[in-house]
C-alpha cells in the first residue's frame, strides 16, 4: 500500500527518495505515532517533503490516495460516525427532486438539525427526514436536497449544501507550475502586455554617461523603455470545494501572474468574500486577516481580480449567517460591494465554462454585483478582463 503511495508522490513530481521512504517505514515500525491517518499525514510530510513549496502537491496526492479512509467530524462529535457511512444511495428522478421543499432560511435549517439531534436515536439511510446517508434528507451526506447541511463524507456533486460540518483541508495554489499549453502561453503574453502599463521610458544612466563623455562633456541624456512592472494587482482566489475541479487551470493562471507582476498581492477566500481572508490555507483558521484591513492597506490604484467559480448557495451571498462554514455577521454581497467601491478597477475570472453560467443562480448574482465584469478563463476572456482593468 505505501509503496504505491511512494510512486504516487513521484508521479506528482515531488522529489522523494528511497532513503526517506525507508526512514518513514522505520518510524512506523517503531510506533512513533498513534494509528491515525491525520498523524501519518504530518509524519509523512515531515520526512518526505524537503521544501514547503511542494506542500500543496503533497496535500493533493495524499488526499487523492487516502481519500475516504478517515472522516474527521470534530465540529459535531455527538453524531455517531456510523450514521454517516455510505451504504445506500438512491437516485432521485427530476420530479422527485423538484417536489422537495426548501427551508425558509439558514436559521430554520439549523433549528431543525438541533431538533433532530435531540430526537434521533439510531442510524438511518435512504430516507427524507433523519440525519443519515443517501435519500432526500437535508442532513447527512451522499443524498440530494435543494439546500441541505452536508455532515461528513464527500460531496455527491450536487453542490446544493449551504453548510458543511466537517474538518476541511485546503491547499495553497502553486505559483511555480510550468506553463505547458499553448493557450496559457498566449494568455501570458496578454498579461505581459498589461504589465507594461505605467511610465513607458526611464533614464538610461549608463548610456547617458557614455554619450556625455563622447560628446566632450556636454550632457546627452539617453532614455530607455521602462523595465519595471508598474501595475499593482490584488488577487483574491476562491479555494476548496467546487474549486477543486479547477486547480490546474487556476495554478497556471496564478503562476503566470506571479511571474509577470512585480507588485502582486494574493489572498484566499472560500465561495464568497466575508469579513476575513487568509494567506496560508493550512493556517486559515488561526491566521485570519480582516478584509477591512485589506481595504485600508492597499490603495485604490491596485487592480482587483477575483478568481472563483461563483458556484454556491445564494444564501452565501445574500444572507447574514449564510456562509457555508462560518456565521458571518454581514452578507457576502456587502463585502464585495465594499471592495468594488474602493478598488475602481476590478474583474472576476470564472474558470467554469461560460455556457453553464446561466444555470447557476449564484453566478448571476455575483455577475450583477460585478456589473457584468465577469470573464471566463480563456484567451478571449483574459483579453476582455485586461481591457477592463486597463481603462
Amino acid at each position: 500500500m505505501l509503496i504505491n503511495f511512494f510512486y504516487a508522490l513521484k508521479k506528482s513530481k515531488i522529489p522523494v527518495s528511497i532513503q526517506e521512504f525507508l526512514t518513514l517505514l522505520d518510524a512506523l515500525k517503531k510506533n512513533v505515532i498513534p494509528p491515525s491517518v491525520n498523524d501519518f499525514y504530518y509524519l509523512a510530510r515531515l520526512i518526505l517533503v524537503k521544501d514547503e513549496k511542494f506542500f500543496d502537491r503533497f496535500d493533493q496526492t495524499f488526499g487523492a490516495y487516502f481519500n475516504g479512509i478517515e472522516n474527521l467530524l470534530e465540529l459535531y462529535p455527538d453524531i455517531p460516525l456510523e450514521w454517516l457511512e455510505e451504504k445506500l444511495k438512491r437516485d432521485l428522478t427530476p420530479e422527485e427532486k423538484n417536489a422537495l421543499e426548501k427551508f425558509t432560511s439558514p436559521e430554520e435549517l439549523i433549528k431543525r438539525l438541533k431538533e433532530l439531534l435531540d430526537e434521533q436515536k439510531e442510524r438511518h439511510e435512504g430516507g427524507k427526514k433523519w440525519i443519515g446517508t443517501g435519500g432526500s434528507s437535508a442532513f447527512g451526506n451522499n443524498g440530494y436536497h435543494p439546500e441541505g447541511i452536508r455532515i461528513g463524507g464527500q460531496s455527491a456533486g450536487n453542490r446544493t449544501a449551504i453548510k458543511v460540518w466537517d474538518e476541511r483541508h485546503f491547499a495553497d495554489y502553486d505559483d511555480s507550475v510550468e506553463l505547458g499549453t499553448r493557450n496559457i502561453k498566449i494568455a501570458l503574453r496578454r498579461l505581459r502586455r498589461f504589465a507594461r502599463e505605467g511610465q513607458h521610458i526611464e533614464l538610461d544612466l549608463d548610456q547617458t554617461i557614455t554619450a556625455t563623455a563622447t560628446n566632450a562633456g556636454f550632457l546627452d541624456i539617453k532614455m530607455r523603455p521602462e523595465r519595471h512592472n508598474q501595475v499593482k494587482v490584488l488577487l483574491l482566489m476562491d479555494v476548496g470545494g467546487s474549486m477543486d475541479d479547477h486547480i490546474a487551470r487556476v495554478e497556471e493562471l496564478f503562476s503566470a501572474a506571479s511571474s509577470e507582476f512585480k507588485h502582486l498581492e494574493h489572498y484566499y477566500f472560500h465561495n464568497c468574500l466575508y469579513d476575513f481572508v487568509w494567506k496560508n490555507n493550512r493556517r486559515r483558521t488561526i491566521e485570519k486577516i480582516p478584509t477591512i484591513d485589506i481595504i485600508r492597506k492597499y490603495g485604490s490604484d491596485y487592480k482587483l481580480i477575483f478568481v472563483g467559480d461563483a458556484t454556491m448557495s445564494p444564501y452565501e451571498i445574500l444572507a447574514v449567517g449564510g456562509s457555508v462554514e462560518n456565521s458571518n455577521h454581514e452578507t457576502g454581497a456587502t463585502w464585495i460591494n465594499r471592495m468594488l467601491d474602493h478598488f475602481t478597477h476590478h474583474a472576476w475570472l470564472n474558470p467554469e465554462p461560460e455556457h453553464v453560467w446561466q444555470y447557476r443562480q449564484s453566478v448571476s448574482i455575483i455577475k450583477d454585483l460585478m456589473k457584468s465584469k465577469m470573464y471566463p478563463v480563456t484567451i478571449q476572456g483574459l483579453e476582455g478582463a485586461m481591457r477592463a482593468l486597463s481603462k
